[in-house]
C-alpha cells in the first residue's frame, strides 16, 4: 500500500514570485530596483550597440551635435539673425542643442520599446519598464560627452573678448533639469511605445512630432520672441521651453535666456503628470502587448 504525500510551498520559501497584475496601479518599484543589475546590463549592451562597428565610435556623440549646431549658427544664427546679440552663437546653440537631443533621441528610443525588444519580453519576465529606464540612461552618457565638449567650448569663447558671458547660481539647477528631461522623454516614450503595440501609424509620426516640438521650444530662437499676451503663456507651458531657457540662463547669463521659476514649476508639473500617465498605460498594455505585436 502506497501513500502520497503532498508538500505545500509558501512564497517565503522561493526567492522571486511572480503574479499576476489584475489593475494599472500593480507598479512595484521595489521589484524594478531589484532588477538594477539588469537594468546596467541593458545600458551597457545599448551604448556598445549604438557605436558597433562604426569608425568615429563614441565621437559620433559629438560629431551630430556639431553638426546640428554650426547649420542653426550659419542659418538662424547670421542669416537670419535670430541669436540673441552679445554671446557667440555656437555656444549658444550648442547650449540648447545637447540638451536637446538628449530628450529626443530618448523619447524616439522609448517609443520602440514594445516593437523592438518583443523577442526579449516573450522569453524571460523581468519589470517591462526596466528597458525603457535603460534607454534613457544609455544616452545619459552620450549627453556627458557632448556637456563636456560643450564646457570646453564655453569656456574658450568666455575668454575672447567681444562676447559677454555671465553665468550665474542657477548652474546647480543643473542635475534637476537633465532629471526633468529624462522624466519628460521617459513618459511621452513609453506613452507612445504603450500606442504602438496597437497603431503602428503613430511610429512613423514620431520623428515629425519631435522636429515640430523642437520649432515649438527655444532651440533655434530664443523664447524672448514671445514677449508679452497669452501667447508667452502657452507657450512657456511647454515644458521644454523653461528647462532650455534655464540651462542658457545658467551658463551664458540673465541677458541672453531668462529663468521663470513659476514656468519652471509648472513644467515639472506637466512633466509628472505625463509620466504618470505613460507609466500607467504602459501596465495596462504590458499584460496584453505580446498578443498585438
Amino acid at each position: 500500500m502506497s501513500t502520497e504525500e503532498t508538500q505545500v510551498f509558501n512564497d517565503s520559501d522561493f526567492d522571486t514570485v511572480v503574479e499576476t497584475k489584475n489593475g494599472i496601479l500593480d507598479i512595484d518599484v521595489k521589484e524594478i530596483w531589484k532588477y538594477k543589475d539588469l537594468m546596467l546590463l541593458f545600458v551597457k549592451r545599448n551604448f556598445i550597440s549604438q557605436y558597433k562597428q562604426t569608425i568615429l565610435g563614441p565621437a559620433w556623440a559629438v560629431v551630430q551635435p556639431l553638426l546640428t549646431t554650426v547649420v542653426f549658427t550659419i542659418f538662424f544664427g547670421n542669416v537670419a539673425g535670430l541669436a540673441p546679440g552679445g554671446v557667440n552663437s555656437f555656444v549658444y546653440y550648442l547650449c540648447g542643442n545637447i540638451f536637446w537631443q538628449y530628450f529626443s533621441s530618448s523619447m524616439s528610443m522609448v517609443s520602440h520599446t514594445f516593437t523592438s525588444n518583443s523577442n526579449i519580453f516573450g522569453k524571460v519576465y523581468f519589470p517591462r519598464l526596466v528597458l525603457p529606464i535603460s534607454t534613457v540612461m544609455t544616452n545619459l552618457i552620450s549627453l556627458g560627452i557632448q556637456f563636456c565638449f560643450f564646457i570646453i567650448a564655453w569656456t574658450v569663447f568666455m575668454f575672447i573678448p567681444g562676447y559677454t558671458m555671465h553665468p550665474n547660481w542657477t548652474i546647480a539647477l543643473l542635475p534637476l533639469v537633465i532629471i526633468q528631461l529624462a522624466l519628460l522623454a521617459l513618459g511621452c516614450g513609453i506613452i507612445i511605445s504603450a500606442l504602438t503595440t496597437k497603431y503602428r501609424d503613430l511610429a512613423m509620426l514620431v520623428s515629425f512630432g519631435v522636429q515640430l516640438w523642437m520649432y515649438a521650444s527655444p532651440v533655434a530662437y530664443p523664447a524672448s520672441l514671445f514677449n508679452g499676451g497669452i501667447l508667452e503663456k502657452i507657450y512657456w507651458c511647454n515644458p521644454m521651453c523653461p528647462a532650455i531657457e534655464l540651462i542658457r540662463s545658467s551658463f551664458l547669463g540673465n541677458g541672453v535666456a531668462s529663468f521663470k521659476p513659476e514656468f519652471w514649476g509648472i513644467s515639472w508639473i506637466v512633466t509628472l503628470i505625463i509620466l504618470t500617465i505613460g507609466v500607467l498605460l504602459f501596465n495596462k498594455v504590458e499584460k496584453t502587448f505580446m498578443d498585438t505585436v
